[in-house]
């Protein structure tokens, strides 16, 4: 049986336990300031910028089986992008979009409501003339900050990123900071 934890990781709050840059490793938060459980280790990452979803195990094989690409675990967020979303931007994110790695595999968009979310601490950043949307993206590959690479490749800048659900695992009503621990 392995140790399975469920984290809302709040924006600002860097993906490890701790802070290697010396610069700013007493002004940054980490997940020690937040989960006090002993022996285990992220299962993929979220950017510093991002929020939400962060599976912990204590299993290197559950680890391997959530974070390698072999597996193609699907990843799905919420992102508020800048500009109102096009149908064909919603589209072009479906069939996979050129960065500079390589072209992205095709993914699930498309336009949601504004989710039933957490205000967060610095807010997005809001202009009166140039509206903001939202979409649920969902990708089973993980290059590095690609969903905001995505978005902006289409033209629609990412402002926030909520990741809520990795494969099965959702974020179900946690709130930022907050965890549950399961046995799988």
């Amino acid at each position: 049986m392995a140790q399975l934890v469920l984290f809302n990781k709040p924006y600002n709050v860097l993906s490890q336990f701790t802070d290697n840059n010396k610069q700013h490793a007493s002004r940054r938060e980490t997940l020690s300031n937040y989960i006090p459980v002993k022996k285990v280790y992220p299962a993929g990452r979220l950017d510093r910028d991002s929020e939400g979803l962060l599976l912990l195990t204590d299993s290197g094989a559950l680890q391997h089986q959530i974070a390698h690409p072999k597996h193609s675990k699907e990843k799905s967020y919420w992102v508020q992008v800048d500009g109102a979303i096009t149908e064909q931007a919603i589209k072009q994110l479906a069939k996979g979009v050129p960065l500079k790695d390589g072209w992205t595999q095709p993914a699930k968009a498309r336009m949601i409501e504004t989710p039933d979310i957490w205000p967060r601490t610095p807010p997005v950043r809001f202009r009166k003339e140039i509206p903001t949307s939202w979409i649920e993206l969902t990708i089973s590959e993980g290059k590095n900050r690609q969903v905001r690479r995505m978005t902006a490749a289409v033209g629609f800048p990412t402002l926030r990123l909520i990741r809520h659900q990795v494969g099965q695992w959702q974020l179900k009503g946690l709130q930022p900071g907050q965890f549950i621990i399961l046995t799988v």
